[in-house]
């Protein structure tokens, strides 16, 4: 019995000299795990399309008893030059078909799960959106989806709403899978915070359509404490943290932060004799 279903490659092991174990995350039947026979030797029979992140029609035979299931042949739907190319955005991809192999059970259907993917990858080719802001968008939707959405409405002890809360920021302890507010934080806890806007932006981004969604406008502090909280919290549920994520933190780490060019004044003193402290430019919102 063989069928055919759109397919994007998440995953690609060498096996043996000539054949491939592949993973794919398909529109119809889920995750599901592959062997391309003789992919290595002949450039004929996959013309090399069988390329991490590409978008594929697959036509796959299904093996009786035990063993992978074969693929036999692959039509390439969109090609992903761009993030070939891009060490950067490669690590995102990475990060994200990782989350989603070790996540997903085989030969269950996601549909949506499978749509998401191919929307932040296609808009990471194309480059109109941030990396950091779809790494943001794709987390959020992955985990609601996944049933594992972070409490972000009210203190996950005392029931405070968030927008009732006194503080401006927000303590978050992964245990409870929620945010907690200031009075029910343990005294030198280690939860991250979260500032109330940076939590609006988080259930903006959500909870709206994922177009609108993928053009919301982060600061550089809320980008920073988005995704500190989201690689903290998904490898905590998840129960090990993914190779890709320290990959793509190295990477991310290597490119300093934009600096703005001001004309240099002499700085004001205190009574004391001491400059005052002068906002970092992380801490400044975007124009």
């Amino acid at each position: 019995m063989t069928y055919t279903t759109p397919a994007i490659l998440i995953r690609r092991v060498d096996y043996g000299d000539y054949d491939l174990i592949l993973s794919f995350l398909t529109r119809d039947r889920g995750k599901i795990s592959v062997i391309a026979k003789s992919a290595k030797r002949s450039q004929k029979r996959f013309g090399g399309i069988l390329e991490l992140f590409n978008s594929l029609d697959i036509v796959v035979s299904q093996k009786r008893g035990k063993g992978l299931d074969l693929i036999k042949e692959a039509s390439l739907i969109q090609p992903l030059f761009h993030i070939a190319a891009d060490i950067r955005k490669t690590a995102y991809a990475s990060y994200w078909a990782e989350l989603t192999n070790l996540w997903l059970e085989e030969g269950r259907a996601q549909t949506e799960i499978y749509d998401l993917m191919a929307y932040v990858l296609s808009e990471l080719d194309a480059g109109a959106v941030s990396a950091e802001v779809l790494s943001i968008l794709f987390q959020m939707r992955f985990l609601s989806l996944s049933g594992l959405c972070p409490n972000l409405s009210h203190c996950s002890t005392c029931r405070i709403e968030t927008d009732a809360a006194p503080c401006h920021w927000m303590n978050f302890d992964l245990s409870k899978g929620g945010v907690v507010c200031e009075s029910c934080a343990p005294y030198g806890t280690d939860a991250h915070c979260l500032s109330r806007g940076t939590i609006k932006q988080l259930q903006w981004i959500d909870n709206n359509d994922i177009r609108k969604a993928a053009r919301i406008r982060f600061s550089v502090q809320a980008l920073k404490e988005g995704l500190q909280f989201l690689e903290s919290f998904v490898p905590y549920h998840l129960g090990r943290e993914p190779r890709s994520l320290k990959f793509l933190q190295q990477i991310r780490g290597r490119r300093p932060e934009p600096q703005r060019t001001e004309p240099q004044k002499t700085e004001p003193q205190n009574s004391r004799g001491q400059s005052p402290r002068r906002q970092k430019p992380e801490d400044r919102p975007e124009d």
